[in-house]
């Protein structure tokens, strides 16, 4: 046999009784859950910017980033609603490479699930203490979602993920906003039947039950560009991208019609100084056609404390990212203003 079993994990009721939520979190939770929804729904015409780490490494580093965004949300409050990403598990095209707090709480240290759970709770729980905000994350393994399900305000399905048939049904049986990426190929049928399945309820095994889902109204479009046959980046953020998102939406049985644009990626070829470029792109676009402007509800952006990036080491910059590179927080802050100006 080709598995070898190591150590038994925490039942997500084992975790949450050692780490529970508060009854205030609790109505944060609640709280903030309808306001993304009404933004998905078309019922408030704020701008949702999730925004935050490509992944979050550093307990004390991305508590301190999303620290720093309460003052801006307060000003901007009226225009744009953040939802910060503590993102716990990386997607590795090969498998290689750091694979997030959830699977490896210290980089530099070998891998430990259980203590990787624990740290993915108490990251999320004291960034929502400090903060106020609840956060984003990616449903990299759809196993991991009842550790994580009474924390998120908003669950995203990256582009390798999204043609799975368990990530769309288990999406089916969320009830908070779940984004679905267009494939690496850029293929937007796929997409949308990722939706489509998504918004649907199903019948299918999931943590060792047999369950049922009612469907997921809020499943919605991501676009983050597309990789063609030749390896080259494609982006599908500009004016006639999202023209011709909008019509296939309309050919098709979905509701609460919603795209977020990820402007880093395939979208900036991942460079990440392009995200502000693009975003103001996307925010152009948007007062431009009102076509686009009920479509894209808002924006996705990879951002940190440092600009640029870092390999993994015990020296480490404080704030600054071991994955993809992200902007800096002084560009960031001026591009979030910029955003509000826009909307």
């Amino acid at each position: 046999m080709s598995f070898k079993y190591i150590k038994a994990l925490p039942t997500p009721e084992e975790i949450e009784r050692d780490y529970p939520l508060s009854d205030k979190l609790k109505e944060l939770k609640k709280n903030r859950d309808e306001e993304v929804a009404k933004i998905i729904k078309g019922e408030d015409d704020r701008v949702l910017l999730i925004i935050g780490p490509c992944s979050a490494d550093n307990e004390d580093a991305v508590c301190e980033y999303i620290s720093r965004l309460v003052p801006v949300q307060e000003k901007i409050k009226d225009k744009v609603l953040i939802v910060p990403r503590i993102y716990t598990n990386k997607p590795r095209t090969t498998g290689e490479g750091y694979k997030g707090i959830a699977i490896q709480p210290d980089p530099t240290k070998e891998p430990d699930m259980v203590e990787g759970l624990i740290a993915m709770r108490k990251m999320h729980i004291r960034a929502m203490e400090e903060s106020g905000f609840t956060c984003a994350d990616e449903m990299l393994y759809p196993e991991n979602w009842p550790y994580v399900e009474d924390l998120l305000s908003y669950v995203a399905i990256g582009a390798r993920s999204v043609e799975d048939q368990h990530h769309r049904f288990t999406v089916s049986g969320f009830d908070v906003a779940s984004g679905m990426k267009n494939p690496t190929s850029g293929d937007l049928s796929v997409m949308l039947n990722s939706v489509y399945a998504a918004q649907h309820p199903h019948h299918f095994a999931f943590g060792g039950h047999e369950v049922e889902t009612s469907g997921n109204p809020l499943a919605h479009t991501i676009l983050r560009g597309a990789v063609s046959k030749h390896g080259n980046s494609t982006q599908n953020y500009h004016y006639e991208d999202l023209i011709r998102l909008n019509k296939m939406y309309e050919e098709m049985d979905l509701v609460n019609k919603a795209c977020i644009v990820d402007c880093n990626h395939s979208n900036s070829n991942k460079q990440f100084k392009e995200q502000i470029r693009i975003a103001r792109e996307v925010m152009h676009s948007r007062k431009h056609s009102d076509d686009i402007r009920s479509l894209v509800k808002g924006l996705m952006i990879e951002s940190y404390i440092e600009e640029g990036n870092q390999k993994i080491s015990d020296h480490q910059v404080f704030g600054k990212s071991i994955t993809d590179a992200c902007l800096g927080w002084k560009d960031s802050e001026e591009l979030m203003y910029s955003i509000a100006d826009m909307s």
